[in-house]
């Protein structure tokens, strides 16, 4: 008997999936499953910043593991978070609850390259190596794989040079544009704090990595080839030769979707905004897509996630596709729906999923507008 996940052999469904390999059913996860929706989260979690909360290893794969017994996922990620790097080198960075990253003296000029040292994980993150190889010896038994992560090198430049989240990223455009040679420095050493990162949690037994780059939906895709492409190309590349499939997401980034899938990944991850017919379309073949449920529907009646969660599935076509949200979990949702939710994924045979007719031109998914998505989602379900 495979274990739970598996497509009748060895490898997860997840992982066939990331291949572009058949599955007998469409696997699933979420960004951010653990977290604050979960009350059994919020028990163990307890107070404090979540920078402390990672530094304890038996609690990080806690974390990690709740939402794999909770909801039945095909795959759990690692609870940290993607300042974890240049917090350990001592860039000071902090994380502070309800509003994100902030850092005390932001990165101004070439001397602070100097605040930006090599990482070494076993000296410098020995508690997300230790968690790592904690959490996969507990999900081997059930048969799921855990996905390692780090921030793109954009992302997380973006902190250190606003000081905190920004709406307009002002500052960081304004050094992209005034100092390209300095942008260029201070993504490459990002770069190689994210590579020695997933490095690491690859070989504690992370089967997959996922490239967080939040914030590139604020870049035009002249900026994005540029000025952000570049460093996570980088990344991309240096995690290739670990033999896992390399996720890559961004939220707001339909216009970059031809771009991140150029940058090097396995698997693009697409927010809600784009419907994933065209989003393949966008980001051509050989590749496969994870996503895109808009979180927000999630505190929608059960009837409106399930036509919603159809639509995704039938766009995604059974084959190379992972589902997910378009971004993380929200706080408020109830993890009920989540658990319903995996459960109407995993009861829908991907060998049922037909995709719609391609995408023409203006980005529309070429259907009868007429029809409601439940009219074509899955076969057997019209």
């Amino acid at each position: 008997m495979p274990a739970p996940g598996q497509d009748g052999g060895e490898e997860p469904r997840f992982l066939r999936a990331c291949r572009g390999l058949p599955v007998d059913r469409v696997p699933v996860w979420f960004m951010r499953q653990a977290g604050r929706a979960l009350p059994e989260y919020r028990a163990a979690r307890g107070t404090g910043s979540i920078l402390q909360a990672i530094a304890d290893p038996a609690l990080v794969a806690e974390l990690t593991l709740q939402p794999v017994r909770r909801y039945g996922v095909d795959a759990a990620i690692l609870f940290s978070d993607i300042v974890v790097p240049v917090a350990a080198v001592g860039f000071g960075v902090d994380v502070e609850p309800g509003r994100g990253p902030v850092v005390a003296e932001p990165f101004r000029s070439a001397r602070d390259l100097d605040r930006l040292r090599p990482l070494e994980p076993e000296v410098d993150t020995p508690a997300v190596v230790e968690a790592t190889r904690l959490a996969v010896d507990l999900l081997r038994p059930l048969g799921v794989p855990l996905i390692g992560f780090a921030g793109a090198p954009f992302t997380v430049a973006s902190y250190l040079v606003e000081g905190g989240p920004s709406r307009t990223y002002a500052r960081t455009k304004a050094l992209m544009h005034g100092d390209p040679a300095l942008w260029a420095a201070l993504t490459d050493r990002l770069a190689d704090l994210a590579v020695a990162s997933l490095l690491s949690q690859v070989a504690a037994g992370a089967a997959a990595v996922q490239l967080f780059d939040s914030w590139a939906g604020a870049l035009s895709p002249q900026q994005y080839e540029r000025f952000a492409r570049p460093a996570s190309a980088k990344v991309l590349a240096a995690v290739a030769g670990a033999g896992v499939p390399r996720i890559h997401f961004g939220v707001g980034t339909g216009e970059l979707l031809p771009q991140m899938a150029a940058a090097g990944a396995d698997v693009v991850g697409v927010d809600w905004r784009v419907p994933l017919d065209e989003a393949r379309r966008r980001v051509g073949s050989g590749r496969a897509l994870q996503g895109n449920l808009d979180p927000a529907l999630c505190l929608a009646p059960w009837p409106a996630v399930e036509e919603a969660a159809l639509d995704v599935l039938a766009r995604g076509g059974g084959t190379g596709h992972i589902f997910n949200l378009g971004h993380g979990v929200l706080p408020e949702t109830d993890p009920d729906v989540l658990e319903r939710l995996v459960a109407l994924v995993h009861d829908t045979p991907a060998g049922t999923l037909s995709r719609p007719p391609a995408a023409g031109p203006g980005g529309g998914s070429g259907r009868d507008p007429e029809a409601g998505p439940s009219a074509w989602s899955a076969e057997g379900r019209r």
